[in-house]
């Protein structure tokens, strides 16, 4: 298995919490010695793994950003469910999944990640083309929950939400001109919410694939809100009703 790169202290503190045995290495700036970077190494080392100092210029290199806060890892991939099915067939209770589709943009995903973990949303979908997949930008702003969220990239996405539909999991797509608002649905149940990219929306053939179709109320001036945003209000709004049930 080929190692990848996480950076930044969130991305990697989670992978120390979850599978600390995949980091191949730690690289750290040698000349941060504050206090966030010495309780991080005091961790590191409690999980045994193995350190390196380094300087800027390396790190700088080895994740192409010097936004890495002197924090950059070599790990290997950690094993996940194979397939959508698997890990359906694994869910206890009604399942919850995250549906993108045509986001590409790394940061947009993973803020996406990140508030997919939060509610607890059980896998983010999204399809092969027109899609970004998981790479260190993704990673780093994800916070970590691209280490704990299953992310998975599927050849025919309409293909996908048809044989969720197949497992009673009600499709809900979001869109400016659906007649009723996310707070008429019912998402107690087995759903998946379906959120297009910022401005292109849904592709319509994803639209169609929907068994219902809601919308988000806009009571300012804007017209649309970033697609992480749309994400968390959803997820959460489902979250809100299952605890409320």
């Amino acid at each position: 298995m080929s190692a990848k790169i996480l950076f930044g202290f969130h991305a990697v503190t989670v992978r120390l919490k979850t599978a600390p045995q995949s980091i191949v290495e730690l690289h750290l700036d040698a000349e941060r010695r504050d206090q966030r970077m010495r309780q991080f190494v005091e961790r590191a080392k409690e999980a045994g793994v193995r350190l390196i100092e380094s300087d800027n210029e390396r790190l700088h290199k080895l994740c192409g950003t010097h936004r890495h806060q002197g924090v950059v890892a070599k790990v290997l991939p950690v094993p996940q469910a194979r397939s959508l099915d698997d890990l359906l067939d694994a869910v206890e209770g009604p399942p919850l999944l995250l549906v993108l589709d045509g986001v590409t943009d790394p940061h947009n995903l993973g803020a996406c990640l990140r508030v997919a973990d939060g509610a607890g949303a059980h896998a983010v979908i999204a399809p092969k083309d027109h899609a970004v997949g998981i790479n260190a930008t993704v990673a780093k702003v994800a916070s970590g929950a691209a280490e704990t969220v299953p992310y998975f990239m599927v050849t025919n996405l309409a293909r996908t939400l048809n044989e969720l539909k197949e497992r009673n999991i009600w499709i809900v797509g979001t869109s400016d001109d659906a007649p009723g608002t996310l707070y008429q649905a019912d998402l107690k149940g087995p759903a998946a919410l379906v959120l297009g990219a910022e401005g292109a929306g849904m592709r319509q053939l994803t639209r169609k694939t929907c068994d219902a179709l809601v919308s988000l109320p806009m009571l300012g001036a804007v017209e649309s809100l970033n697609v992480s945003v749309a994400s968390g209000i959803c997820l959460y709004e489902a979250v809100r009703q299952r605890q409320a049930a």
